[in-house]
């Protein structure tokens, strides 16, 4: 059995993490950390998890964490993150990072568009934690960079058409949009719910700190530096992620050839369902689920593929990609605690 941590309970990535972990049969939730409940039980501040789990909030300090659990989740805020991460990965323990402390390899680019990172001798052996590109890297590391919710959608949605070379990559347009869970649990007027509901908005336009993630992993895949243009929506639903993206095709290719692509790239793959038929992804069929629902449409008209990717963005694209990533570095099977079929409706 294995100890496990949640570092910053107390979001929704946090109780994301509890609920899954809790269901998981390899492991034990031995710490949940909160300054802000601390002394209160986990499942009083989550009320869907009575009945499920004893455990308290405790407010732990950094020096006193890794003699608590054998893993740690950490779902804290940018910057904070690299305060916790030497000291456990000294003390000989695991580490799943799902802020975006770790996800940048360059830390000049990093410091562009977050802040001076304090740990910059750490970023070389953090590994991005797609499991669907870099399997066997996260198998044998210590630390584990979790990647964003959006960057998971749109990557999943190209990898195949970029390792084909079947698209320019200079021609990259990522239209996203997210349920409000993605701007985290902490109060703020954008979505407060007279502000959300019945509308439908861009924000973050060109400048989003997602974009120089998914540049970066776009670039690895095709070989080449690469710009593309990110323009995330704020859907007024709490969860999920659907991605539309556009890309000018690099040479004649119809849908069936397409979808061979696909097949072949993701046949097995578990929690990566390609869409047959011309078949469209929607947020409603992976909500609650570690999925991600890939369907396209060759325009032959202008030359162009569209690419539609659906993820939940707390579970795929946080809190149970962070489980599968546990899994691998544990040795468990990779979808052990996250079989379970998507809510509906």
């Amino acid at each position: 059995m294995i100890r496990v941590g949640i570092v910053g309970a107390s979001g929704y990535t946090g109780v994301e993490l509890a609920r899954i972990v809790t269901r998981h049969p390899e492991v034990e939730l031995t710490l949940a950390t909160s300054r802000q409940y601390d002394g209160r039980s986990l499942a009083e501040v989550f009320p869907n998890l009575r009945g499920q789990l004893d455990i308290k909030c405790e407010n732990v300090a950094p020096e006193k964490l890794a003699e608590r659990a054998d893993l740690f989740f950490l779902a804290v805020p940018h910057q904070t993150a690299m305060a916790y991460v030497p000291g456990l990965i000294e003390a000989g323990k695991k580490v799943v990072d799902l802020s975006a402390d770790f996800r940048l390899r360059d830390p000049v680019v990093y410091e562009e568009w977050y802040q001076p990172h304090s740990a910059v001798e750490y970023l070389k052996e953090a590994v991005y934690g797609l499991p669907e590109l870099y399997r066997q890297q996260i198998t044998g590391c210590r630390l584990v960079a979790n990647p964003g919710c959006y960057p998971t959608s749109i990557i999943l949605g190209l990898a195949p058409l970029l390792q084909k070379g079947l698209i320019e990559p200079g021609t990259i347009v990522a239209d996203s949009k997210s349920g409000t869970s993605g701007a985290g649990r902490k109060a703020g007027t954008a979505t407060l719910f007279c502000e959300v509901a019945d509308g439908f908005r861009a924000y973050k336009v060109g400048e989003h700190r997602h974009t120089p993630e998914i540049e970066q992993e776009v670039s690895r895949l095709c070989g080449k530096s690469v710009k593309i243009t990110f323009i995330p929506h704020l859907l007024p639903i709490s969860r999920g992620i659907l991605s539309t993206v556009y890309a000018t095709l690099s040479r004649d290719i119809n849908q069936e050839e397409v979808e061979a692509v696909y097949a072949d790239f993701y046949g097995n793959e578990f929690f990566v369902r390609v869409l047959r038929d011309s078949a469209l992804p929607a947020t409603q069929y992976v909500r609650g689920s570690n999925f991600c629902d890939i369907g396209f449409k060759v325009d032959n008209r202008t030359g162009r593929i569209i690419v539609l990717s659906a993820i939940d963005n707390i579970v795929k694209g946080a809190a149970g990609q962070a489980v599968q990533n546990m899994n691998l570095l544990c040795g468990f099977a990779e979808n052990l605690g996250l079989r379970h079929i998507p809510l509906f409706p």
